[in-house]
């Protein structure tokens, strides 16, 4: 993912092994991963970050 700030505006969704999206937050990049944070586990598996021109998995994104 390119460098962004703590403010941009960022969607986090999870992707189900279904392949189904479901949206969790639509907010700034700090919302999104305190939201991402307090997911279980297995849910932060199948959860992704995505900006208007890029999307990472969270936990490749937290972990470097």
């Amino acid at each position: 993912m390119r460098t962004i700030s703590q403010d941009v505006a960022v969607r986090l969704y999870h992707l189900s092994d279904d392949g189904v999206a479901s949206t969790l937050v639509y907010g700034t990049l700090t919302e999104a991963l305190a939201v991402a944070a307090s997911q279980p586990d297995d849910v932060q598996d199948g959860l992704f970050l995505q900006t208007s021109n890029d999307v990472v998995g969270y936990l490749d994104f937290i972990e470097g």
